[in-house]
């Protein structure tokens, strides 16, 4: 599977593709800027995964029957809670 980074995740390019996936970012495919519907009628016609952080796009891809994944804040935040309290366990003030 392919995936399509939106412009806010497009740093993260060379991580993925670390990570053994083939990845297209907005910018590479010459969409920076681009309307949220063109983003994700690229994303169709090319069988790609769209990864954002924008609500609007993650449901213009669920209407549309594209594949995507939607990390939110809420996800991030608790991401790094979990790390925070893994490396210094005792440390959260009450």
């Amino acid at each position: 599977m392919k995936l399509l980074l939106d412009e806010m995740y497009s740093g993260l390019k060379e991580y993925f593709e670390t990570l053994g996936w083939d990845v297209l970012t907005v910018q590479d495919v010459g969409l920076q800027g681009a309307k949220d519907k063109e983003i994700i009628d690229y994303a169709k016609n090319n069988n790609l995964l769209l990864v954002t952080q924008d609500l609007k796009s993650a449901d213009l891809a669920d209407l549309k029957g594209v594949k995507y994944v939607l990390i939110s804040n809420a996800m991030i935040a608790k991401m790094a809670d979990a790390k925070i309290r893994e490396k210094y366990q005792n440390t959260k003030e009450k």
